[in-house]
């Protein structure tokens, strides 16, 4: 064949053969369901298979949900920014880049390691409920028979709290101006960023879930369809993405600092906004608002090892209930796997959300049972585990919540610095990406963390005026000989405290490094009461609970341990999305060469880096 008829053939065939779609060029950023089916994962020289080496830097680190934020941490760190100035910084990109998770229309919590002092130091960035509005008349405002506030919409609404939280945290312990600590997101969203993968296919389903709520609550989307998906679609991934609406609103915040937001021009666009969709939100309201310094609350486990957490409205004395009733068994007895020790932790969880469910609420409102991080309690709740089966149903402890006078998507991420600060920091819109509510032209979606209320009047959780609500966002440290040793979180809702539970037994009690200890397979157990639910035994308890719940278990949990939890008695799900079972961030700091090791895992974008 000569050349001259190879040419021609090669034409014919180009010119016959169907003409090329963008779905059949690869994406270098996504990858096809079918593309790894059949084969598993590599050989390693060290370590799991499945895993992969922490990360080990001597000066600062960053571990964060999308490596772009990282990269702004570790920016901010080297310029002589402070581990708080980095972390706000990595907090408003993860808002622009991860809107699925987190942004300033949501609440922050963070525990900040001061090394002036060497102490933990907590602070509380959550908001509250509107001033003027009883619980009888925002029960006015939903369908007869209402038992629960809906998703979506201006009733779930409550101040956001982050912005007032980067202040109060900047104020103490930042270094450089708040304009150059938001400027790397202001150019970002101005110019534009590729979506990341995992990103991407959250955004997708974020969309097909506010368009099919919105077929059974109508709410208004139009602003959130001209700031995400303005193509009558999802991003993809690797594609750029811009959001000058957010750049505007961080350049105004940047400028004219906390009362910018609450006290200025984009306060009265917010709640203009929110008061036509029907809220009863008033700028005084907004004014008002005050993130509280608060006491960490630690718990011993094991080896010289503590769980610290915040205390409520958030969720984090569950994990400490939880370590208070573990550490009653020796789970390294039984290899990592084995149905006891899946078992275990299942029904510690259980007993432990059973006391959530009816004890945590706004501290202003209602007071915790100091017994419920006692030692002596966490042994009476852990003789209530029959080690052969589950227990059908659990209740919560016969405790009295002293009451007073008056009235689970997130992201997680931590920081540290060259002085040895350390950052443990989460913040969240709650479910799905928010309320699907954005005021006009401020490219940001307002929380719909009021959902989590009760409509029981008899719950220290129920609604009322000024209250904040019940908060399943958690960020932890870990304490070694009774000294900070590591700051981590892992995100969503209520796999919160289990997951904290579950990372800190992988490394205490079986020895994992910190990737391996986020990598490894986890369970979410779902079920059981809810502090949204109404008191057992109230006029108000009609709505029928699943006391047992249902056991999820990653593939990599061994099929016989499967099957030996379902013989138990368990309600077992081999769920194989990853979804469920949350994201994880560490940097721990060796107390001799203060090196820092990091990690992030694979069930998000993330990336561990330092310097």
């Amino acid at each position: 064949m000569t050349i001259r008829t190879a040419l021609l053939l090669a034409g014919a065939a180009a010119f016959l053969a169907p003409p090329l779609l963008a779905e059949d060029i690869p994406n270098p950023a996504d990858t096809r369901p079918e593309a790894t089916k059949g084969i598993g994962p590599g050989a390693r020289p060290v370590g799991a298979a499945w895993s992969r080496s922490p990360v080990v830097a001597p000066h600062g680190m960053a571990a964060t949900a999308h490596p772009l934020a990282t990269q702004i941490a570790l920016d901010i760190l080297k310029a002589g920014g402070s581990a708080v100035d980095a972390a706000i910084a990595a907090n408003a990109a993860l808002g622009l880049m991860e809107p699925t998770g987190n942004g300033i229309g949501g609440d922050l919590f963070a525990i900040v390691l001061d090394p002036a002092t060497g102490a933990l130091v907590g602070l509380n960035g959550s908001g509250r409920s509107p001033k003027g509005q009883t619980l009888a008349q925002l029960k006015a405002k939903l369908p007869k028979g209402a038992t629960s506030l809906p998703p979506v919409g201006a009733l779930p609404v409550t101040v956001p709290g982050t912005v007032d939280a980067w202040f109060a945290m900047h104020r103490r312990y930042g270094k450089l101006p708040m304009e150059q600590v938001l400027a790397p997101t202001i150019r970002y969203a101005r110019e534009g960023h590729p979506v990341a993968p995992v990103i991407a296919m959250y955004l997708e389903r974020g969309l097909k879930n506010y368009e099919a709520q919105q077929k059974r609550t109508p709410f208004e989307f139009e602003n959130a369809k001209r700031t995400w998906f303005a193509r009558g679609r999802a991003p993809r991934p690797g594609e750029m993405f811009r959001n000058p609406d957010l750049a505007s609103t961080l350049e105004a915040i940047a400028r004219g600092g906390r009362d910018a937001f609450y006290a200025g021009p984009l306060a009265k666009v917010m709640v203009d906004y929110l008061q036509r969709q029907g809220s009863a939100f008033t700028l005084a309201d907004f004014a008002a608002h005050q993130s509280e310094w608060v006491e960490v609350a630690c718990v011993p486990y094991r080896k010289g090892y503590e769980l610290c957490e915040l205390p409520p409205n958030s969720q984090g004395f569950a994990a400490l209930q939880m370590v208070n009733i573990l550490r009653n068994v020796e789970l390294s007895q039984w290899e990592r796997g084995s149905p006891e020790v899946i078992h275990y932790i299942t029904e510690a969880k259980r007993l432990a959300f059973e006391d959530a469910a009816r004890f945590y609420a706004d501290p202003a409102f209602a007071r915790t049972p100091a017994e419920l991080l006692s030692e002596e309690y966490g042994k009476q709740r852990f003789a209530l585990i029959d080690p052969a089966k589950a227990t059908p149903a659990f209740t919560p402890g016969a405790l009295v919540a002293p009451k007073l006078e008056g009235e689970g998507d997130t992201t997680y991420m931590t920081v540290a610095d060259k002085d040895g600060m350390m950052v443990s920091l989460i913040q969240s819109n709650y479910r799905g990406m928010g309320s699907g509510l954005v005021a006009d032209g401020l490219g940001f979606m307002f929380q719909d963390r009021g959902e989590l209320y009760s409509l029981d009047p008899a719950h220290p959780n129920a609604y009322a005026p000024a209250k904040r609500p019940f908060q399943t966002i958690i960020p932890a440290f870990i304490r070694k000989d009774g000294k900070p040793w590591a700051s981590f979180g892992l995100m969503g809702g209520g796999m919160q405290p289990q997951g904290h539970v579950q990372v800190l037994v992988n490394i205490v009690d079986y020895g994992m490094n910190l990737q391996e200890a986020g990598d490894a397979a986890r369970l979410h157990h779902d079920g059981g009461r809810q502090p949204t639910d109404a008191l057992a035994g109230s006029p108000a308890d009609t709505v029928p609970i699943d006391t047992l719940g249902v056991l999820q278990v990653e593939p990599g949990i061994p099929a016989a341990t499967v099957e030996a939890l379902r013989a138990m008695g368990h309600k077992v799900e081999v769920e194989t999305t990853g979804i469920p079972f949350g994201g994880y961030q560490i940097i721990a700091r060796d107390s001799v060469t203060g090196v820092y090791t990091g990690a992030t895992e694979m069930r998000k974008d993330g990336q561990a880096s330092g310097y």
